[in-house]
């Protein structure tokens, strides 16, 4: 189909070879990105680019599909075409069939037309922020689960036992704040408030009181804010602390076997703003 215009709000046109009485004279690939924001941190950025140099495109674009080969090993990865249009010289456009290999994938010489330098960026417009700057300069990730929630959800975790070292190398403290219309989904993600590598004077602290072995409360409240410490090296279990509601918390090795404590308001004082 030849569109005269953009097409209205909500509808495409269809998918099709190129017509022979349409003749292209540029091409224009629409797609998203993400690029580090202004002020830092992530953005994700939609962005337009074009050419008019697409006499190998065309080619490309011309060839028909490859026929199944059942002698052919098929990788699994997942292929996204782009979002690709032809322009002629009057202002019409469609959107052109991408012919594709044995594995019904594009065919290599259209990826390699689509790959070429001759593509110039003509628009930009930010989309959504993926990491904020406080984010990025916290080390820490824009969102996070609420794994106490989702793993005593799910019934896995045991009670806090004698084999949880109260040593720690140095650790990293994100907080995050989960929505109130999110907080009884299975896995409620957060979004970052603050963070950064936790103060020796209060990791002591917080260490000591994920060793207590009290009894968990019985309790289905769900946090509206928890605490994520892990380690700056990387080496060691993960620890989640539910800030409010029912102050359990989570130490979670790499190998396995979860195991859930019980806090309190003296050890969510010491996960509070840096």
């Amino acid at each position: 189909m030849i569109t005269e215009t953009s097409p209205p709000a909500g509808r495409e046109p269809t998918i099709g070879r190129i017509d022979p009485a349409f003749t292209p004279v540029a091409a224009v690939i629409c797609g998203r990105e993400i690029r580090p924001g202004r002020n830092g941190g992530q953005e994700q950025v939609a962005t337009e680019r074009r050419t008019e140099e697409i006499a190998p495109l065309l080619t490309a674009l011309r060839l028909p599909n490859e026929q199944a080969d059942g002698e052919v090993a098929c990788t699994l990865e997942m292929v996204i075409p782009p979002w690709l249009a032809l322009l002629d010289g009057q202002g019409r456009w469609l959107r052109p069939h991408l012919p594709t290999d044995s594995c019904d994938k594009p065919r290599g010489e259209v990826i390699a037309a689509l790959a070429g330098p001759q593509w110039t960026t003509v628009d930009t417009r930010t989309v959504r922020q993926i990491e904020s700057p406080a984010a990025e300069a916290a080390g820490c990730a824009q969102q996070w689960t609420d794994m106490v929630w989702a793993e005593t959800r799910n019934g896995n975790p045991g009670p806090a036992g004698p084999g949880i070292p109260p040593a720690a190398g140095p650790l990293r403290l994100c907080v995050y704040q989960v929505p109130a219309s999110l907080q009884e989904g299975e896995k409620p993600p957060g979004d970052f408030v603050y963070g950064g590598p936790l103060p020796a004077e209060r990791q002591a602290g917080v260490l000591r009181a994920l060793s207590n072995r009290r009894a968990v409360t019985d309790c289905d409240i769900p946090a509206t804010r928890f605490a994520v410490l892990r380690p700056l090296d990387g080496v060691g279990p993960d620890r989640y602390v539910e800030l409010d509601g029912c102050r359990r918390f989570l130490v979670a090795p790499t190998t396995g076997g979860a195991q859930l404590g019980q806090g309190d308001d003296a050890l969510a004082a010491l996960l509070g703003p840096l």
